[in-house]
Formats: C-alpha cells, sequence, structure tokens
C-alpha cells in the first residue's frame, strides 16, 4: 500500500487496523471479499436532518402548492409547522408513512428523476453547501481502498432503496443493485402500449431495515456473509456484528460523531427503534474499531 492510501486518515491505531485487516483479506478468496456500508451517518452526513426527509419535505410542498388541501392532514401540518411537540406526539412511524403516500402512483423512473433534480440544487440547512459535498472523504478512501483489493463493496441503509441507488453510483461508485434498504411495494401498470411500469404503492416491503432486518436483507440481496462492516447506529449493530464474527480477519467500523467543529457531535440512534446506553462504549466493548472524526480523521469533506 502507497503513503498516499488513507490519506485522510490520520496515524494511528484505527487507520492501522484498517490497513492490517485489508492486507490480511488479501489471503482469502476473491468470493469471500464483501464489505457493507451504513449510509446515513456512515457515508455522508445525517444531521440535522436525514437527507431523505430534506427529499420528502421538498416533495410535501411541491403537493401542497398544487393542492393547499394536501397540508390539513396531521402528519403534514406538523411538518410544515415545523412543531416538534406534535410530531413526536405522532410518532416517526406514522410521519414516514405519510410522506411516503407522496410519491405513490408515480413509476420508479418519475422517482429517480425527482431525486436527481433534488440533488442538483439541493444545500444542506445549516452548512449552505451542496448535500453532494457531504460525504466523508475517509470513507470515500476506504471504499477505494476495499476495491483495490477486490472486495465487493455493498450500501446497506435504513433509507429507502431507490432513493440511495438514484446516487450511489456517482456518489460513491456503487451499481444501484448493490444497494439494500427499506422497501416501498410496487404494482405494475401498462401503458397504451401495453408496456408495463413498476408504479410505486404507499405500502412498505418489509420491515424498515434496520437492526435484524440488515441481516436477513443482506442474506435475501447478497447471499453472502460479510466480513466488513461499517455503520454509526444501534440500527446498524446487528449487521455490524455478522461481519464481526464470520470467519476469517474480520473488522466492524464505528464512525464516532465527536466533532461539533467540522461536523456535528452526537450518539447515533436507530431511527425506528429506541435503544439504551452508549452505542459506541458497546462497540468498543464488543472489539469493534471506533473511528473517532476528531481524532483520526484530518479531514471529514471533500474539497469543494
Amino acid at each position: 500500500m502507497s503513503e498516499h492510501t488513507l490519506a485522510s486518515w490520520n496515524d494511528g491505531p484505527t487507520r492501522q487496523s484498517i490497513l492490517d485487516f485489508v492486507a490480511a483479506a488479501d489471503d482469502l478468496p476473491v468470493e469471500q471479499r464483501v464489505a457493507v456500508f451504513d449510509n446515513d451517518g456512515t457515508l455522508w452526513c445525517e444531521k440535522p436532518s436525514y437527507t431523505q426527509l430534506l427529499f420528502m419535505l421538498g416533495e410535501l410542498h411541491r403537493a401542497v402548492a398544487a393542492d393547499a388541501t394536501v397540508g390539513e392532514r396531521s402528519e403534514y401540518r406538523a411538518l410544515l409547522d415545523d412543531d416538534k411537540a406534535k410530531q413526536a406526539e405522532l410518532g416517526l412511524p406514522a410521519i414516514a408513512m405519510a410522506l411516503v403516500e407522496l410519491c405513490a402512483g408515480i413509476t420508479a423512473a418519475e422517482f429517480e428523476r425527482r431525486v436527481l433534480a433534488f440533488f442538483e440544487s439541493a444545500r444542506h440547512p445549516t452548512l449552505d453547501v451542496p448535500l453532494k459535498q457531504l460525504r466523508y472523504q475517509p470513507m470515500l478512501e476506504l471504499v477505494d481502498l476495499l476495491r483495490e483489493h477486490d472486495f465487493s463493496v455493498f450500501i446497506v441503509t435504513g433509507g429507502g432503496t431507490e432513493f440511495v441507488r438514484a446516487i450511489s453510483n456517482d456518489f460513491y461508485g456503487v451499481a444501484p443493485e448493490r444497494v439494500v434498504g427499506s422497501m416501498i411495494g410496487y404494482e405494475v401498470q401498462r401503458d397504451d402500449q401495453d408496456r408495463p411500469h413498476p408504479i410505486r404503492t404507499k405500502t412498505m416491503f418489509g420491515e424498515v431495515d434496520e437492526g435484524d432486518a440488515k441481516v436477513s436483507n443482506l442474506q435475501m440481496g447478497l447471499g453472502r456473509r460479510p466480513i466488513f462492516a461499517a455503520g454509526n447506529t444501534p440500527g446498524d449493530a446487528s449487521m455490524m456484528e455478522y461481519a464481526r464474527t464470520s470467519d476469517g480477519p474480520t473488522l466492524a467500523l464505528l464512525v464516532d460523531h465527536d466533532d461539533a467543529d467540522r461536523e456535528f457531535a452526537y450518539e447515533g440512534k436507530a431511527a425506528s427503534f429506541d435503544s439504551a446506553g452508549s452505542f459506541v462504549d458497546a462497540g468498543r466493548d464488543l472489539g469493534w474499531t471506533i473511528a473517532s472524526m476528531r481524532d483520526d480523521w484530518s479531514q471529514i469533506f471533500p474539497a469543494s
């Protein structure tokens, strides 16, 4: 490995653990070199709001502009008024499913077009830079390093599969078919030339892709067990332990958001279930490698 390998990672135990793991994995058959990454808070910034939530809020404003009565629904009203108390009362699952309904009835191709249009102009609400600039440079370097050593790299996200697929190749060099996430159900409709088209519905297909669901969906989507996993919340814990307890060299990498000056300082939480205690402490007790943004990363975001 060259002196420029993992250039944005400071020298220290974390960087060395990654290099040692990659070197050891070179002795494995290529088909066993499987790496999985969470997305929100692991590959790109997730604060103060999830990127997909920002997209869906844009869809909400679009819908209200077309029909003001849409905003009368309690879930939408709470979002439009930024009423945190009402949002807490309604609960995240109810709000999330209400937002899913905003794109029901459109084709998969139209949904992708809207996502791409969103990223053309969307800026971070507090950092005021294009959202594309808020991928983590050290993690991009890690993805590249794994790929150089013949790893198959997958994204396993709690976010919407199609939302991440729309940008995965451009943002990470990960093909859309290598994205596993929360799935929306589809129905097939035919146009006036009898051509079939998948149409988004307002129901989910399976569970939110967090916790044990990530392991189940890994098996269904990949059919191979990873030896490397990276995440930042309890929603990633099962996937990380699944990778860490594989045979041979393994690595579970936990991204610790402890740099309030250059990003945000917070303890990662799952979106779909509650958890107690410090996730970082739990990961350390399990033998995971902790990547401190403050101590291990010389640079957080790519140069503009």
